[in-house]
């Protein structure tokens, strides 16, 4: 929303599920007449109405790699907002291999994170995650839970990193983790390097 209040000619949006009723707390693009429909109509339809100049691109799919590439190469900026460790991969992959700016960010229960990657000049997703964690050592989001309020402040952040690497303007999240903290309130900053592998 803030991407098209902003101005930002064109949005893709990539989505294979459905609105579902648990949906609502989080994903501020849907409302409760929405559950059923397709995620992207939903979205597109949202954003729409508040800038209709706007072109938006929807993907009614999975992320999957032998699509990913294809399309992240269509736009200037990714926004990684995914909720599973293999979807967050294949973007880095695709992104880094395309050579596309990207944001990356993960949220669980009250905590988030975020950085954003300029292929072949900062550190990537994978120089500081090389690799998803072991089975069952991380729980995903619909078991452990999140804070509803989580998403929309760590998406106003990646909102604002996309903003400014297409106007070129500030000092981008680059070669760090920045961590977020609702219970606590508080920010951390983690430093981190561009591994040569």
């Amino acid at each position: 929303l803030y991407l098209a209040a902003a101005g930002v000619g064109t949005i893709g949006l990539l989505d294979g599920d459905e609105v579902d009723l648990t949906n609502l707390q989080r994903q501020i693009l849907h409302h409760t007449k929405d559950v059923g429909k397709r995620k992207v109509a939903s979205a597109k339809s949202r954003v729409k109405a508040l800038n209709p100049d706007v072109a938006v691109r929807t993907y009614d799919i999975w992320a999957r790699a032998d699509n990913i590439r294809q399309i992240v190469r269509e736009y200037d900026f990714v926004i990684d907002a995914v909720d599973n460790f293999p979807a967050k991969f294949l973007i880095n992959d695709a992104c880094f291999f395309e050579r596309i700016p990207f944001s990356h960010a993960g949220i669980l229960q009250c905590e988030g994170q975020l950085m954003t990657i300029i292929p072949g000049r900062t550190a990537c997703y994978r120089c500081i995650f090389p690799g998803p964690p072991p089975g069952n050592t991380v729980a995903p989001c619909g078991q452990a839970g999140v804070l509803g309020v989580l998403p929309g402040v760590i998406g106003s952040l990646q909102a604002t990193e996309a903003i400014k690497y297409l106007l070129g303007m500030g000092a981008l999240l680059t070669d760090a983790l920045l961590t977020y903290d609702a219970l606590a309130m508080s920010f951390r900053k983690v430093p981190a390097g561009r591994r040569n592998d």
